[in-house]
């Protein structure tokens, strides 16, 4: 029932029909609270990431990526069918080069600081 004010247009609530409340299961609700969880703290920290936060994270990608092979040669062990040679060869290329640039960016960042803590 809808009824016509001055002001402006309004349902009634007791006219209105409540929508059903369906089944709700535990894991979406979580998946739902860790994904707002997530966005509410990307939109109250307008900052970013701290540095020493990017650093970690860097860290733990560089780690992921040097334990891929590894399991990857563990799968083909198990079950040689699942698992090509070519993408063992290519997780440890990828290990393998993303080590050298860790390393030579390290390197590069100390040997700065040596020369800022120099020309002090």
């Amino acid at each position: 029932m809808l009824f016509t004010n001055t002001a402006n247009l309004a349902y009634v609530p007791s006219t209105m029909s409540m929508p059903s409340i369906g089944s709700v299961s535990v894991d979406s609700v979580r998946r739902t609270l860790e994904s707002s969880t997530e966005q509410v703290d990307l939109a109250t920290n307008k900052v970013g990431n701290s540095f020493e936060q990017t650093l970690l994270k860097a860290f733990d990608e560089l780690n992921k990526l040097q334990l891929e092979p590894a399991a990857l040669s563990t799968q083909q062990l198990i079950d040689p069918d699942s698992v090509d040679a070519h993408d063992i060869t290519i997780a440890m290329e990828k290990a393998s080069l993303s080590l050298s640039l860790a390393t030579t960016l390290i390197d590069r960042v100390v040997k700065a600081w040596n020369d800022i803590s120099v020309t002090r």
